[in-house]
């Protein structure tokens, strides 16, 4: 279903929409501004959804378990020096 509406653009964007339209890449205005929308949803539909990951995340790791600052540096330097064996260095 098609919904008419009026919309007011730049001029800079009314000529590049033309000039999209002219150069064959979209069969009139109406499907460039369409386009436009659609991308528009589906970039804000990303953008929500990896928000919600993110504090999904966060708050996992939230209520996750925590080890102290010291366990941290013993895991990381134990880390590093298998990583260096496994080098030869």
């Amino acid at each position: 279903m098609s919904v008419k509406a009026s919309v007011s653009i730049t001029d800079q964007q009314d000529d590049y929409a033309r000039s999209l339209v002219a150069a064959g890449e979209y069969a009139s205005l109406s499907a460039v501004v369409q386009r436009g929308l659609e991308l528009l949803r589906a970039e804000t539909e990303r953008e929500r959804a990896e928000l919600a990951a993110l504090r999904a995340f966060f708050e996992e790791r939230a209520n996750g378990p925590f080890i102290s600052a010291q366990e941290s540096r013993d895991r990381t330097e134990a880390m590093i020096a298998r990583k260096r064996a496994a080098h030869g260095l």
